[in-house]
């Protein structure tokens, strides 16, 4: 890793790495929809590792498990029973194979590995959850990544119930450090204050985050635009709760803004052009100055957006 990555780390800041599913798409990956970036890691797990280095190379200080796709609607129910423990842990296995090389490579910039845990059932759609299978579904991830990551990342939570839920399930099997990501309210023209998809308050979702154990919060998923908001919102509740130095995160992603009727998933097929690695920067800058202190990138985000991160600074608050 470079001297720029230092330099960020220098800052106060850690550079996340970005969206897998693309990436993994453009290295020529197997790539289908329902499995995602899942059928990857079943088919051909040397893509991820590849996709996992790139992320390295580009400036990353932590690599995301490839695990977002291990779940029954996109698995299927019979493979997910099978296998979803197995694959989470070459998973894991990747993503610290990756790491340790990076940090062999560079002793002075170590890169950790965020263990992903997806929402169980439908990103985007609270009213799919269902609090009693929850802990089934995630209960096999947690056993197959927890040898081999740093921390856990929870990741594009719609609503606290299904966070805390996520955060309970990891609690009962390990002692790492939890982070928890939440997925905004973005609809295009969207106005006031910053919501959850779930309509629940960020300041409220931040409140009871902390107060259940959690390490740190991130806002990803969402656009960009939604972000800025919800970090001012997280960053008052954590500096007046008993955990100030909780961490606080952002990555977006790069789709086109959705129509006012936030139908989800309505205009996740194309990705915005507005968002190059230079506009992007921008916004990196912005959240930086709102009090984030890990940032990287969600889908559409990729590795030259992560390197741009790299090569800027000083970052300034």
């Amino acid at each position: 890793m470079s001297n720029a990555a230092n330099k960020a780390a220098r800052d106060g800041i850690t550079i996340l790495d970005g969206g897998m599913g693309r990436l993994l798409e453009q290295l020529g990956a197997p790539f289908r929809l329902p499995e995602w970036s899942a059928l990857a890691l079943i088919e051909a797990p040397e893509y991820v590792t590849r996709a996992h280095q790139i992320y390295a190379d580009s400036g990353a200080q932590v690599l995301t498990t490839n695990t977002f796709g291990l779940v029954p609607h996109m698995l299927g129910e019979a493979r997910f029973r099978l296998q979803a423990r197995s694959l989470a842990g070459l998973a894991g296995q990747l993503a610290r194979g990756a790491a340790d090389r990076a940090g062999a490579a560079h002793p002075l910039s170590p890169v950790r590995v965020a263990g992903s845990l997806p929402p169980p059932f439908e990103s985007y759609r609270p009213e799919k959850f269902i609090p009693a299978r929850a802990g089934e579904i995630l209960a096999p991830l947690v056993t197959g990544l927890a040898p081999w990551i740093d921390f856990w990342l929870i990741e594009t939570q719609s609503s606290t119930l299904e966070a805390l839920t996520a955060l309970e399930t990891v609690r009962r099997a390990s002692d790492l450090p939890v982070f928890v990501a939440y997925t905004l309210k973005d609809e295009a023209g969207r106005a006031g204050p910053p919501e959850l998809r779930s309509g629940e308050p960020v300041a409220a979702a931040a409140a009871a985050t902390l107060l259940a154990g959690a390490a740190g919060i991130l806002f990803n998923c969402s656009q960009p635009e939604a972000m800025g908001e919800a970090i001012v919102a997280a960053r008052r509740i954590i500096d007046a709760s008993a955990t100030p130095a909780a961490a606080l995160g952002v990555y977006a992603n790069a789709f086109m803004p959705e129509p006012p009727s936030d139908e989800p998933y309505a205009g996740l097929s194309r990705l915005r052009d507005d968002l190059d690695p230079d506009n992007y920067l921008k916004w990196i800058r912005r959240w930086v100055g709102q009090g984030a202190t890990l940032v990287g990138g969600c889908c559409g985000i990729g590795p030259a957006h992560i390197a741009a991160i790299r090569d800027a600074g000083p970052f300034s608050r």
